[in-house]
């Protein structure tokens, strides 16, 4: 069972995608995790991140391991562990850059499409083009949405202290940076079923997708 759960920031998609995975006993991948990883390594060995071709060159050198136990997901690069590092400030503001360059997006999603095929015994795979790039078959696609002030609002909570007003800003540039880019852009598969997380607690969304998924074992 493959699971696809894609969105932008802020809906809920890797708690959601977390607590369904573990509820359910399937393995779990934060392929947003794997972009900041890679963006990290760019920003730690001198990358000019502004320079796609310096980025294109650089792009198969470090060495991306992903944890999927939903209950305790690890990233290392060359062996470093990486997932404090990668939620600093320093990398959200580039991670789209590094994420639009053509030669990036083909050696995670490489990567990305192994470690789904390995999952015996079934993944969540959650990001931002996974129903419509990466996994275009998985046997269900979720699109996670919620309003630009429900969004901000739960990302501030999530850095705290975090101006709502400018992380709301910085949300939407986010997104027109990820539905724009030319390579695999942030959207929603034409098969996909969409959940609006507005109005929604995270119980609430964790439950509906469990329902989703579980109708789908069904009907299999």
């Amino acid at each position: 069972m493959i699971v696809a759960i894609d969105g932008p920031s802020g809906t809920g998609k890797s708690s959601t995608s977390k607590a369904v995975a573990a509820k359910l006993g399937l393995s779990y991948l934060d392929t947003g995790a794997q972009y900041r990883a890679i963006t990290w390594w760019m920003i730690s060995n001198g990358v000019d991140t502004d320079d796609p071709e310096a980025i294109a060159s650089a792009a198969g050198k470090p060495t991306i391991v992903s944890g999927t136990d939903p209950s305790h997901p690890t990233i290392t690069v060359d062996g470093v562990d990486a997932s404090g590092p990668i939620r600093t400030q320093e990398v959200t503001s580039k991670v789209s850059a590094v994420s639009a360059v053509p030669e990036v997006r083909a050696r995670i999603t490489e990567l990305q499409r192994t470690i789904a095929a390995s999952a015996v015994e079934g993944i969540v795979v959650e990001g931002r083009d996974i129903g419509t790039t990466v996994l275009p078959d998985a046997d269900l696609k979720i699109f996670l949405t919620a309003s630009p002030e429900a969004r901000a609002a739960r990302r501030s909570g999530e850095l705290k202290g975090a101006d709502v007003h400018a992380t709301r800003e910085a949300l939407i540039q986010r997104d027109a940076a990820d539905s724009s880019r030319k390579t695999s852009p942030l959207a929603k598969a034409d098969d996909a079923v969409e959940v609006d997380t507005t109005e929604l607690t995270l119980q609430h969304v964790i439950e509906c997708v469990v329902t989703l998924i579980e109708e789908k074992r069904a009907a299999k």
